[in-house]
C-alpha cells in the first residue's frame, strides 16, 4: 500500500503543477507581426487580442484586402508563438511524465 500512497502524492503534486502551469498560461502573452512590422498585435494566453498596431500607410481604401490579410498573418504568428510557449509550460509541469501515453503534452 505504500506504493499506492506514494502514487497518490505524486498525482496530487502533478495536479498542483498543472494548475500552476494553467495559471501561467493565462498570463502569458505573445506578439505577432506581419508585413515587415506594418501590422503588430498581442495575444493573451486565453487567445484574447489585447493590442493591435497598424502602420498608417495601410489605412487607405485601396489597401483594405492587404490589411485584412496582414492582420490574419500577424494573428497566426502570435498564435504559433503562444502555442509553443504553452506547450513548453505544460511539458515543464509534467516533468518526467511528459510524452507518456494519455498525457496531453
Amino acid at each position: 500500500m505504500k506504493d499506492f500512497g506514494a502514487m497518490m502524492k505524486q498525482a496530487q503534486a502533478m495536479q498542483a503543477k498543472l494548475q500552476e502551469a494553467q495559471a501561467k498560461m493565462a498570463e502569458t502573452t505573445a506578439d505577432g507581426a506581419s508585413g515587415g512590422g506594418m501590422v503588430k498585435l498581442t495575444l493573451k494566453g486565453t487567445g484574447e487580442l489585447t493590442a493591435l498596431t497598424l502602420d498608417p500607410q495601410l489605412l487607405t481604401p485601396d489597401d483594405a484586402e492587404v490589411l485584412t490579410d496582414l492582420i490574419v498573418a500577424a494573428h497566426a504568428d502570435a498564435k504559433k508563438k503562444l502555442d509553443a510557449a504553452q506547450a513548453e509550460l505544460m511539458r515543464a509541469a509534467a516533468g518526467p511524465l511528459a510524452g507518456m501515453p494519455g498525457m496531453p503534452f
